[in-house]
């Protein structure tokens, strides 16, 4: 796992922005991840672990016959996705949890979703290692988030605020999140990148052995 100093500024920047996220994320939904959530929910099948689950917004997106569980580092995050949970007309099993060490035995899950979360993990490959590990052979990894730009004067801009994210909660924005999928012996599936190549969509498999 990351060092406790890293884990915890993530911790505590989830923990201040929870009561906001949803009306603060609202805007960028629209106009840069647009249809992303949907991307990724429409591809889930089975037994499904969304990790770094947030304030549960994938959660009425699901398809009815797949079976959810959501873990979240966050207490504060943590329990708005319980409240929305509990609007909904199925059972959602959500937990406290860190992404880079997760509290389920090997071959738990069909399916692993992740989004925009891997920007804000201190560790993210130990965070892919581990949704590897839980997933069966042949399971499905979903992932969304905002990754370095294809532009070069994109990317620049990215990095300039980069300066400010990292040291403030740990947000990156040049981060990309496919390499640390392949290195963990995923076979890549689907891959899409949008938005001047700032929003990468990747589907990737766990191989057979």
């Amino acid at each position: 796992m990351a060092d406790d100093g890293q884990t915890a500024k993530v911790l505590r920047a989830w923990n201040r922005q929870a009561a906001a996220y949803d009306r603060q994320i609202a805007f960028f939904e629209r106009v840069w991840f647009g249809g992303g959530r949907e991307w990724l929910t429409t591809r889930a099948r089975g037994r499904v672990l969304e990790v770094a689950v947030g304030t549960g917004l994938n959660l009425p997106l699901y398809p009815a016959d797949t079976t959810v569980t959501g873990v979240e580092l966050s207490p504060a995050m943590l329990a708005i996705a319980r409240e929305r949970a509990a609007g909904l007309d199925r059972t959602v099993h959500l937990l406290r949890g860190n992404a880079e060490a997760l509290p389920f035995a090997a071959g738990t899950f069909d399916t692993v979703v992740c989004a925009l979360s891997l920007c804000g993990i201190p560790r993210p490959g130990a965070a892919v290692a581990e949704m590897h590990r839980v997933l069966v052979g042949g399971g499905r990894l979903l992932l969304v988030d905002h990754v370095g730009s294809t532009w070069p004067p994109v990317r620049a801009a990215q990095w300039l605020v980069e300066r400010f994210t990292i040291r403030a909660w740990g947000e990156h924005f040049t981060r990309r999140q496919l390499p640390l999928v392949r290195d963990a012996g995923f076979e890549v599936v689907e891959v899409e990148r949008r938005k001047a190549g700032t929003v990468e969509r990747v589907h990737a498999r766990k191989i057979l052995v």
